[in-house]
């Protein structure tokens, strides 16, 4: 019994760094910020305590709020979507046998994850100009007026997303890895039955593929309701606030406007959506199998 509990006390000891860290940078915020929530707080003075007044603000009186509550969920379901569809797409070609230069093209399609946010805003604010941008000089050889793209309230999100879509070498990447893992049998029973390409895909690819599909969906919302760096670069929520998200809105009424309990309100608005979204896809997914 003595030797069960010196090995218990050592094992705390060991983990004591741990278990002092999470308390005090993880447990006693998230627990702060539900405090703050029911309160009028702008850092300076004491909080006040006001009941579910921020949460019926949000929710009843903020006519921003479900603005960029839809501009988040506008990333969601049509930008991680397309997203997930070309990344698929290019992890399939990717992983076609037999063609030189695989390996090039593979660290090619990762190099812009390590790029810094600063600037990866600055390029794409240079690539999709209106005016002189790379993007629209190659439509207008061919004679197409190009969009005002970050300057358009109506091609502002798409432009976000083809800055998504430029940077997603990590879930390329996983798509890969699990493109290997999907025996080289079923293919080869597949073609015997007469199977073609676009056949294998449907019936054996994507099936193989739900749980990396899965994986990359759920971290894919998680990233896009954290996306606060680039935004707020590039347009600072404009034009007439096309691009502001909720980490932005959130930043706003945290360190702009000072109103704190507006904000942790905010957090757990989005904690329950992301539980929500996070749950469905979980739902879906075993449906799926």
């Amino acid at each position: 019994m003595n030797t069960e509990r010196r090995n218990l006390r050592n094992g705390l000891l060991f983990i004591s760094p741990w278990i002092i860290g999470f308390l005090c940078f993880t447990a006693y915020p998230l627990f702060s910020s539900l405090y703050y929530s029911f309160t009028q707080y702008n850092l300076i003075s004491e909080p006040i305590f006001v009941g579910w007044q921020n949460y019926y603000e949000l929710l009843f009186v903020d006519n921003i709020f479900y603005t960029v509550l839809g501009n988040t969920l506008y990333m969601i379901f049509v930008g991680l979507t397309l997203t997930t569809i070309v990344t698929i797409a290019i992890a399939i070609l990717l992983n076609t046998d037999g063609i030189k230069g695989m390996s090039f093209f593979r660290v090619v399609f990762f190099i812009p994850t390590l790029v810094p946010f600063v600037v990866l805003a600055i390029l794409w604010i240079w690539i999709l100009q209106p005016d002189s941008g790379v993007v629209n000089s190659i439509l207008a050889w061919f004679g197409i007026d190009g969009p005002g793209w970050f300057a358009s309230p109506r091609w502002a999100k798409p432009g976000f997303i083809l800055m998504t879509i430029w940077m997603s070498g990590n879930m390329i990447l996983i798509y890969l890895a699990a493109l290997g893992d999907i025996p080289k049998s079923l293919y080869e029973a597949s073609s015997i039955d007469g199977a073609n390409v676009f056949q294998k895909i449907i019936h054996i690819t994507l099936p193989m593929l739900r749980p990396a599909i899965l994986f990359n969906t759920i971290t894919g919302m998680i990233g896009v309701f954290q996306s606060f760096a680039e935004a707020f670069i590039i347009t600072d929520g404009g034009p007439e606030n096309a691009t502001l998200f909720y980490s932005l809105y959130l930043y706003r009424n945290a360190f702009q406007y000072f109103n704190m309990g507006y904000a942790s309100a905010m957090a757990w608005i989005l904690l329950i959506i992301a539980l929500t979204i996070t749950l469905v896809f979980f739902l879906l997914s075993k449906r799926w199998e």
